[in-house]
């Protein structure tokens, strides 16, 4: 599979999924504007150092502007001239969600909005944007599957990025833009963001300090790969909607729209990925168990069939395997 000749905008450049994704195009060729405005809802140091990584390939440029800049954005993509944009720019953060709601509204649904019509007025051949397993909120029904109904969210953080869903699809619907949306579920590893579960209990658990475990450990995660997760986004960019669909498509009957699960398909225990990452470092967790968070669900699980009629491809790293990569890149970034 190659990405030569394409030229594709990625929103979140310096994000922890923006960055794997970046990484991931520019290693098979493709030409790469990356877009961020280096937010400090999280250490911006983190995000220089993949940006700097990322300007070691000659196929990258930044535009260092924020997309709810309706001009300095329009003027970066005008300039670039995308052939596919991948949207992952977001305030991210269940929890975060309910203390500064208004950071979400702004990036989440007006970042979205100058998206969407840049795309109207600068037509690209493929527009994929992030959602969030979150989406399923209230759904109790395992593995969830892209044609579940997605109207009892959670958290305001869950309510804007379906929001951003149901825009696409009107725009899909009125202007004609391919879409893809994926859901992506609790994505792990290296270059991480610090405000993570694995993060935070790497750094405790190192420190000698208790990790605060939710719901007294009683969770399931489908627990998603970093890798794996970029991989599935590149091979997506060449599965634009059109109108014949696939088995247990989602594809809409109105427009060229999908939305599409990137998960790993395997729920793991939330005390077992505690256990993983004990293992990796080698030393026992102090744990304080807590109930469970408001804006939180106790089981997450991916059916992720579409994606692999799709792309012929699905996560499957192992949590065990994940976590110890993860703990490799950590030790030595922070030099632990």
């Amino acid at each position: 599979m190659t990405s030569e000749g394409k030229r594709v905008l990625v929103t979140g450049s310096a994000g922890f999924i923006g960055f794997h994704t970046c990484s991931k195009l520019l290693q098979q060729g493709a030409t790469v504007l990356g877009v961020d405005n280096f937010s400090a809802y999280y250490d911006v140091a983190l995000k220089e150092a993949r940006t700097d990584i990322l300007g070691n390939h000659a196929g990258f440029s930044l535009a260092r502007v924020s997309i709810e800049d309706t001009d300095a954005f329009g003027a970066a993509w005008t300039a670039f001239k995308p052939d596919t944009v991948i949207h992952l720019a977001a305030q991210a953060g269940v929890r975060y969600s309910i203390d500064e709601p208004r950071s979400y509204i702004g990036a989440n649904i007006i970042g979205t909005h100058n998206v969407l019509e840049l795309a109207r007025h600068n037509p690209v051949k493929h527009l994929l944007a992030a959602s969030t397993s979150s989406v399923y909120g209230a759904n109790t029904r395992m593995p969830f599957e892209e044609t579940q109904r997605t109207q009892t969210p959670l958290s305001l953080y869950a309510a804007t990025k379906g929001a951003t869903e149901l825009m696409g699809h009107s725009y899909s619907h009125l202007f004609g833009t391919p879409m893809t949306f994926f859901r992506f579920f609790t994505v792990y590893g290296p270059w991480g963001r610090p405000d993570m579960a694995l993060f935070k209990f790497a750094k405790a658990m190192l420190a000698g300090e208790p990790i605060d475990v939710y719901n007294n450990g009683n969770m399931v995660r489908d627990f998603t790969y970093i890798d794996d997760l970029a991989e599935s986004i590149v091979r997506l960019t060449d599965a634009i909607p059109g109108r014949e669909p696939v088995e247990g498509d989602s594809l809409s009957p109105a427009a060229p729209f999908r939305s599409v699960n990137i998960g790993n398909g395997q729920p793991t225990p939330l005390m077992d990925y505690i256990g993983a990452l004990e293992t990796a470092l080698g030393r026992t967790a102090i744990k304080n168990y807590l109930p469970m968070q408001q804006g939180d669900v106790p089981a997450t699980e991916a059916s992720s069939e579409l994606l692999r009629r799709l792309t012929g491809y699905a996560p499957s790293t192992p949590p065990s395997e994940g976590v110890a990569r993860f703990v490799d890149w950590y030790l030595e970034h922070y030099q632990v």
